[in-house]
């Protein structure tokens, strides 16, 4: 079943004049995987982003792992449906969340690599501020994580949530 790419939640967000960093975030951007921290990185940015009066993106990006162009096509689609479940599992939380809060939710699901989907999203929305959870991956300590590079970029203030 393929879902539309962005659907609003809760109220609709109050319409103000674009000024980056002025009186807080007027929206706040949050990226998640279904991990640990990312589900933290969400919270805290609903929470920020209701007592800011702010309009909060959540942005699900479907990566597929490297090792994909090698995977038979019964197991290509098995990993695709699991994202797929996810991302449906990640919209109804939402949903939920932006009912309960009362707070203006945006939902994005993308596909491609994190970073640049993330990137390509606060641009979109013209964010205030990013949220990420940091990496649970060893390897990213050596090679960096989608944290770091939002980081490294110095568009948007970044929050990593442990």
């Amino acid at each position: 079943m393929d879902a539309p790419e962005r659907e609003k939640y809760g109220p609709e967000a109050r319409p103000l004049p674009f000024e980056r960093g002025t009186d807080g975030p007027r929206v706040v951007l949050v990226g998640v995987d279904g991990s640990r921290t990312s589900l933290r990185a969400a919270s805290y940015a609903a929470g920020l982003a209701r007592r800011q009066g702010a309009g909060l993106v959540v942005v699900f990006v479907s990566s597929p792992p490297p090792y994909t162009a090698i995977m038979s096509g019964v197991v290509a689609g098995a990993v695709q449906q699991t994202q797929d479940e996810l991302a449906a599992e990640l919209r109804e939380e939402c949903r939920r969340g932006a009912e309960e809060l009362g707070l203006p939710v945006t939902f994005l699901c993308r596909r491609g690599d994190a970073y640049a989907e993330l990137s390509k999203a606060a641009d979109e929305h013209r964010a205030d501020l990013v949220v990420v959870g940091s990496s649970e991956q060893a390897g990213h300590k050596l090679v960096g994580s989608v944290a770091t590079r939002l980081v490294r970029t110095g568009r948007w203030p970044v929050v990593v949530v442990p």
